[in-house]
């Protein structure tokens, strides 16, 4: 995953929980560490193979043309590499690369406070969503039932509409609150506004009355404009919301 994302030019920094079970790599079998020379394990062990990268690395190349113009997915990719045999020599360079760039992102995970905060915030928010997604889509356990891959990918997609059409709703409420604090001569901090997630359900009835007589009804037009200044709020602030 960390070499053909970095292949297709994605930085990719997962929030890594358990990040002392993972291997570091060194680049070659001389390379000690003052510090944290413990973290990449014995002495001359978990060295990357240079060459290797070097002989396949057109071939690998090969392979991320391949994906980013569609020629093969890139779930049918990391299926066939994880199915074939580690002799593979395209696994075990695809293997190595992503050594080498889990290692660098491991260790600027790890010197980077401010990165730490942006990588937890944007993991938080993601997974935030995707629970809100799963309550939304009640359904079968929120289990994706058909084998059909057309069928999985209507799942998805109406799964993300639906999600995305309550958190819009939720929006506008949200926003019609603010206003109606404002009117009162009450004033709204920006950033406790920040922190109010659209990701709320109390108030939604999954099972409540679904009234069809209204589908027909073009709805009012709705106010985009909330008198609050968000520029005030600092990357952290930023973060915290998100």
């Amino acid at each position: 995953m960390f070499a053909l994302a970095h292949l297709l030019g994605i930085d990719l920094m997962p929030r890594i929980r358990n990040w002392k079970d993972c291997l570091f790599f060194r680049p070659s079998p001389t390379v000690a560490y003052e510090h944290i020379d413990a973290l990449f394990g014995e002495s001359g062990r978990n060295v990357i193979d240079w060459d290797l990268i070097e002989t396949h690395f057109k071939d690998l190349m090969r392979v991320t043309v391949s994906v980013r113009e569609g020629t093969i997915s890139s779930t049918l990719l990391l299926k066939r590499l994880r199915s074939g045999s580690h002799k593979n020599a395209t696994y075990t360079a695809f293997r190595e690369v992503g050594r080498v760039i889990r290692t660098v992102q491991l260790l600027r995970y790890l010197s980077d406070g401010p990165l730490r905060s942006r990588v937890t915030a944007a993991t938080n928010k993601v997974e935030a969503f995707n629970g809100f997604s799963d309550w939304v889509r009640f359904g079968q356990n929120g289990t994706v039932a058909a084998n059909d891959p057309v069928e999985q990918e209507k799942d998805v997609k109406f799964t993300s509409l639906l999600a995305n059409l309550v958190i819009f709703h939720n929006t506008l409420d949200i926003a019609d609150v603010v206003r109606e604090l404002q009117a009162e001569g009450r004033s709204v901090d920006p950033i406790d506004l920040a922190q109010v997630s659209p990701y709320r359900t109390e108030h939604i009835k999954r099972f409540g009355e679904y009234s069809t007589h209204e589908l027909g009804i073009t709805p009012d037009a709705y106010d985009a404009r909330l008198d609050v200044d968000f520029s005030v709020l600092g990357d952290d602030d930023k973060a915290a919301a998100a």
